[in-house]
């Protein structure tokens, strides 16, 4: 079959447009037979010599290192929390693999934004569970740039290693979006900080062993964001009340936390008092790329295409992704998903800067439209199976069993780390000084 392919150069990486035989495959890997032979026009990445055998060496460590059952538990969404997680991240972190965007110091490397990225594509296209977010992308690196080094020798370690489980005390009732009008306080004390307030959302809380909490501590400041201050208090201290939010999809994973006079020492507060929100900004920042979930929504993307390469229509004679409709979207959403891809590498490239970048709203942005958009195609490949029928579920694949509940779940996406509208008005003011 005549194949047409064009090439262009990003440092050691190029992008290659495929036609005919060769469609969809994945960014690092081939795909099936009965995917090629959609022959639908596809863009994907190839890599230096020295990048591929840096990828082959991680795909080989992460489906061989970390056990086969927590592997296919993720493969099919039923991961064991909490153990699951701190087995796997334990196995990372033994190797150096769990906090490679840290100092390397505290555990990171020195890669490029290149490698970065192929770590976090492998990762998620082993099913290996990522680093806990939390951990690993937020308060670790805010501890790493600017806690004292007292802190950081007490608390980097085991947060790399998951011997502490950290939860975000950020959003509020009345402070989502516009997260500067927060009303919990922290007040001095001596030695202490008293902390009264309410924060929710707060997800995978009830495994938590400590919360990093965003309180106010000047309410005098000219500016609300000018009197913010971040502490670090343990779940056990006397006064926290951690209450569960169920989920619309049935699950529990978000919670509110109450705080009643919770006496934090001193020493638990992160850098300068009245310096949170410089802090909060780098961490957001961290967390919206992060929330981007390239490498997961690509993950996803290929099961979309295997499971509608299986799916017949019409007559039974072709299948859904041959239905030019169905494909074209396909398409669409796997080069804007390496639109995505590329833009995430030049983000990743001020990583450790200790600046928000604020192409991190791009990402956000653009990254939870693609997870609701490919949710949505599982959905629509799913069809029926999709449906919950009780004691009839048994005869429906479990990928299916699960389209509708993960569809219902990433609808949050383009509300939490800061909504789309949101996100376009930072876009609007930063980047195009509107």
């Amino acid at each position: 079959m005549d194949t047409g392919t064009n090439c262009g150069h990003i440092g050691s990486m190029s992008i290659i447009e495929e036609r005919g035989a060769a469609a969809f495959t994945s960014s690092y890997r081939e795909s099936d037979e009965a995917t090629r032979e959609s022959k639908v026009a596809i863009v994907r990445l190839a890599l230096s010599d020295e990048d591929a055998k840096f990828r082959d060496e991680l795909r080989d460590f992460f489906t061989t290192k970390i056990p086969a059952e927590i592997l296919e538990r993720a493969r099919n969404d039923e991961l064991r929390f909490p153990e699951d997680m701190v087995t796997s991240q334990q196995i990372l972190n033994a190797a150096g693999l769990a906090v490679p965007n840290w100092p390397v110091e505290w555990g990171g490397k020195d890669w490029t934004p290149l490698q970065r990225q192929i770590w976090s594509d492998e990762l998620r296209m082993a099913r290996v569970p990522e680093p806990l977010a939390f951990n690993a992308s937020m308060i670790g690196p805010v501890i790493a740039q600017f806690g004292s080094q007292e802190m950081k020798q007490r608390f980097l370690p085991p947060t790399a290693n998951l011997d502490i489980w950290w939860a975000q005390g950020f959003s509020e009732p009345e402070a989502g979006s516009d997260l500067a009008s927060l009303r919990t306080t922290a007040v001095r004390d001596g030695d202490h900080y008293v902390i009264n307030g309410q924060k929710t959302w707060t997800t995978l809380g009830q495994y938590a062993d400590w919360i990093f909490v965003l309180a106010r501590t000047d309410p005098d400041a000219p500016k609300k964001q000018a009197g913010i201050s971040i502490l670090l208090a343990e779940m056990s201290t006397p006064g926290i009340t951690l209450r569960p939010i169920k989920l619309i999809d049935g699950s529990y994973e978000v919670n509110e936390v109450w705080f009643e006079d919770v006496r934090v020492p001193a020493d638990q507060l992160v850098g300068e008092e009245n310096a949170g929100w410089g802090y909060a900004k780098f961490l957001l920042s961290n967390e919206r790329t992060g929330i981007a979930r390239i490498g997961t929504t690509k993950v996803w993307l290929d099961e979309v295409k295997q499971h509608a390469a299986t799916v017949p229509i019409g007559d039974g004679d072709t299948t859904l992704l041959q239905d030019p409709i169905f494909a074209s979207r396909v398409v669409e959403a796997e080069c804007e998903l390496l639109a995505l891809e590329l833009t995430q590498l030049r983000v990743s490239g001020d990583e450790g800067t200790g600046k928000p970048n604020p192409a991190s709203s791009i990402l956000k942005l653009r990254g939870s439209q693609l997870q609701q958009t490919v949710t949505d195609l599982m959905v629509e490949v799913a069809g029926p199976n999709a449906l919950p029928f009780g004691a009839a579920e048994a005869a429906s694949p479990v990928w299916a069993q699960h389209a509708a509940p993960k569809y219902l779940n990433y609808r949050k996406t383009s509300i939490y780390g800061g909504s789309s509208e949101v996100q376009r008005t930072i876009i609007a003011s930063t980047i195009l000084g509107l």
